[in-house]
């Protein structure tokens, strides 16, 4: 029981002089070096606790080795733009001025529920309300609203990926029928080529094309 108390507090000491070593970053903008490094420390951390039978050094000295690879690639990623981009990626435009940008989303297995879900959290309603929305490499959503919102009151996501979405239609008591003949009159025939589409409260629709680089508010 000694031992292992001992090896917790070692190994928690040292733990903590890696981190430092690495640098101090926020844990929404570690890298995926970072992420990596940081759960194989844990991992070899945990055995050398649990595993009284293995040398002390057995679990240091991979540790050391990745503090290490950590600070070449972060030196490398200082002098080097090119290194950097490759690595650790670049931001990528999700929205601009309202507009999906369908291949960025592809490109980073980015779906339309995950970018809604950002958006709200941003306190943002509805995509057309955002001016540009940027995917930084850590993975989160910088997002930069308009300075005037055009949706009004609550705004029902009515089709997301090109699928009705038939609960948002039970919450505004509509039907397909009614959605599919709103459509057509505004010169949409074909529901599958539509991308998204939101209905605010002041009945204004908002649509995103499948295959199109085309919006319109109608």
């Amino acid at each position: 029981m000694y031992t292992i108390i001992i090896r917790t507090i070692l190994i928690y000491g040292f733990v903590v002089l890696f981190f430092r070593l690495m640098g101090k970053r926020e844990i929404g903008e570690l890298s995926l070096l970072d992420i990596v490094i940081s759960i194989m420390m844990a991992e070899m951390a945990i055995i050398v606790i649990e595993d009284t039978s293995k040398p002390f050094y057995a679990s240091l000295v991979p540790m050391f080795l990745l503090v290490l690879i950590q600070r070449i690639t972060a030196l490398f990623s200082l002098k080097s733009k090119k290194f950097r981009d490759w690595f650790e990626g670049k931001p990528a435009v999700m929205i601009l001025n309202g507009k999906i940008d369908r291949q960025e989303m592809k490109n980073h297995r980015y779906n339309i529920d995950d970018l809604i879900l950002q958006l709200h959290e941003k306190s943002v309603k509805c995509i057309r309300d955002v001016e540009y929305a940027i995917l930084e490499p850590s993975g989160k959503l910088s997002v930069f609203p308009k300075e005037k919102a055009e949706s009004k009151g609550f705004v029902h996501v009515l089709i997301a990926d090109g699928e009705i979405l038939e609960d948002a239609l039970k919450m505004i008591n509509k039907t397909k029928q009614w959605l599919k003949a709103e459509l057509q009159k505004r010169g949409y025939n074909q529901l599958n080529k539509i991308f998204y589409c939101s209905f605010d409260e002041s009945e204004k629709f908002y649509i995103d094309l499948n295959y199109e680089k085309a919006n319109k508010n109608v």
